[in-house]
């Protein structure tokens, strides 16, 4: 993963309500800023932040 979208998911995870950045374990917190593709109960977990093409 380049720089440029590390950063984009980092300043993306900052933006997260607290309790929500709170509420996700250190390895989700991992697969949401490195993860190629996020396993389903991560999108079900983030589902009212995610935008739906």
């Amino acid at each position: 993963m380049d720089k440029k979208t590390l950063k984009e998911r980092q300043k993306a995870f900052e933006s997260l309500p607290q309790a929500m950045r709170e509420s996700l374990s250190p390895e989700e917190k991992t697969l949401f800023l490195t993860a190629e593709q996020w396993p389903e109960e991560l999108f079900q977990k983030l589902d009212e932040f995610i935008l739906k093409e």
